[in-house]
């Protein structure tokens, strides 16, 4: 017992310690894809060039382009900072509602909350899907990567409630999520392109509606009416 805990505090003490150098290096990387994801968020990914970040972060075009190497390696930061920034404002707050509707309740209200926003600046992963859809490469996988991961913990919410009995047992969780996700879509074409008074109130009545629809309480209660109707038939 004594040796291991030996070995670990000589392991710890010659753990390498980042230089200042380098928490600097990773301090001003840090700077440059925040300006980069403001810029994407208003121009697309595309718009994206290592002069337009030296110019917003006043560094030269030599030192942006050493943090990234290439252009696709920017492009594909900006992705996972973007991502990461959606885990921590929709996913992880959501997690500490208990699971099935509840928290199902809270990824959309989460989701909705920074969709609002987004109406005013831009969604990376919709501009993101428009303008790399059909160009395969690894800026499209990280897109399409953050995309279904998120997707994933959706689909995940609602087998959830199946399973708990708050959605019906035989209904399809794939055309649950596939409708959740387009009043998403919906919400950002009818208020950022088309500028619709009331796209957000009707995407939240959209979503009361796909639960309501699907709820295991409405299915017992349209077993119930079919049986009625059913009696009343007989009797007649």
């Amino acid at each position: 017992m004594a040796s291991a805990v030996l070995a670990k505090a000589t392991e710890a003490a010659f753990a390498p310690v980042a230089s200042k150098g380098q928490l600097k290096g990773e301090k001003t990387k840090s700077v440059i894809v925040d300006a980069a994801l403001g810029l994407a968020t208003q121009i697309g990914l595309e718009g994206l060039s290592i002069g337009a970040l030296a110019e917003v972060t006043g560094m030269s075009k030599s030192g942006v382009f050493a943090h990234f190497g290439s252009r696709e390696e920017l492009q594909i930061s900006v992705v996972r900072e973007y991502h990461a920034r959606f885990e921590q404002e929709v996913f992880y707050p959501a997690m500490e509602s208990r699971r099935g509707l509840p928290r199902l309740h809270a990824l959309f209200a989460n989701w909705m909350k920074r969709t609002s926003v987004e109406i005013d600046s831009g969604c990376i992963y919709i501009s993101g899907a428009v303008e790399f859809d059909d160009r395969p490469g690894p800026v499209r996988d990280a897109i399409a990567s953050s995309v279904k991961t998120w997707l994933a913990a959706m689909d995940r919410a609602v087998r959830q409630a199946q399973e708990l009995g708050q959605l019906q047992e035989d209904a399809d969780p794939t055309q649950i999520l596939f409708e959740i996700h387009g009043l998403i879509l919906a919400l950002h074409y009818e208020a950022r392109f088309l500028k619709s008074p009331g796209s957000i109130e009707r995407a939240v009545k959209g979503f009361s509606s796909i639960l309501e629809r699907n709820s295991a309480d409405a299915f017992e209660a349209n077993q119930s009416l079919a049986g009625k109707k059913s009696a009343q038939a007989a009797i007649k």
